[in-house]
């Protein structure tokens, strides 16, 4: 958490809160947050009087393009955005803020991260291809990007099990433990099948579900199953059409076999011991 669909949504939210406000002071809490060799200080200076022109997504990362820069926000497990207005700024700062943007018009906008996990990374705006190049991300999961041929191709060279290869963002960008279980369950595949042993029509219909899944996920603001809210502090809704995530010792809705969970991968993974059986 969150994933594609929950980072959209912050994405949505602050284009509507923060773009075209120019930010007048950044402050630092938690210098871990930042991904630079620059002192905190002079990484702070470079964002001063930069206007947010607009805020873009790719897998499950934020990219606030600035009138000189690009901020790469992950939020990573709990990271999250909240937006004051001029006059509601809070005269304290909340135990888990660790960056504050303080914007020209008096409204503010802070970085919360209870785990601090989370990353931002300031780099050229034309070097953002190469950024997410070098860390070798997947396509995004549409049907015009995610192509079935690549995917297949990408599956048959490791013996790695399905579940963790969606979860490495390099075969489809994206995808985290919520919506691989749903994926899997859905395509009735095992989590722990390896990937090369996936048949065409397997990964034909594993590439259809992730695409769908995404995006009625998307649509319904994604899923709140802990802290999660979007920058407008709303809730997501999607986590109300989840099959088999956090149902552990329910019944499937398909044969009505209790949901086992295991480890896969170190990931708690739940699944069907009768839909999705693990073959040889």
């Amino acid at each position: 958490m969150p994933e594609l669909p929950e980072v959209e949504a912050v994405r949505k939210g602050l284009n509507q809160l923060v773009q075209g406000k120019v930010i007048q002071q950044v402050t630092v809490d938690w210098p871990n947050i930042i991904d630079t060799t620059l002192p905190i200080d002079e990484w702070s200076q470079l964002l001063q009087n930069e206007r947010i022109e607009k805020i873009e997504r790719r897998g499950k990362y934020l990219i606030i393009y600035l009138t000189h820069w690009a901020l790469i926000s992950h939020l990573r497990m709990e990271g999250k955005y909240n937006f004051y207005p001029k006059g509601q700024v809070p005269s304290q700062k909340g135990k888990h803020v660790h960056v504050r943007f303080l914007m020209t018009d008096g409204s503010q906008l802070e970085y919360d991260d209870v785990r601090k996990f989370g990353r931002m990374t300031l780099i050229d705006p034309q070097g953002v291809g190469r950024y997410f190049e070098e860390r070798k991300l997947g396509p995004e999961p549409t049907k015009e990007q995610f192509r079935l041929d690549d995917f297949a191709s990408s599956l048959k060279k490791t013996k790695r099990a399905i579940k963790t290869v969606l979860l490495d963002q390099k075969s489809v960008a994206g995808l985290g433990n919520i919506y691989v279980d749903e994926v899997l369950f859905r395509s009735k595949i095992h989590p722990e099948t390896k990937a090369d042993l996936l048949t065409l029509n397997q990964v034909e219909t594993l590439r259809e579900q992730i695409i769908q899944v995404l995006q009625e996920a998307t649509a319904k603001g994604g899923s709140t199953i802990r802290t999660y809210k979007n920058s407008l502090g709303e809730l997501g809704q999607y986590q109300k059409e989840l099959q088999i995530y956090g149902r552990t010792g329910a019944l499937c809705i398909h044969c009505q076999t209790p949901i086992e969970k295991i480890k896969v991968g170190g990931r708690g993974t739940h699944y069907c011991p009768k839909c999705q059986p693990l073959k040889a």
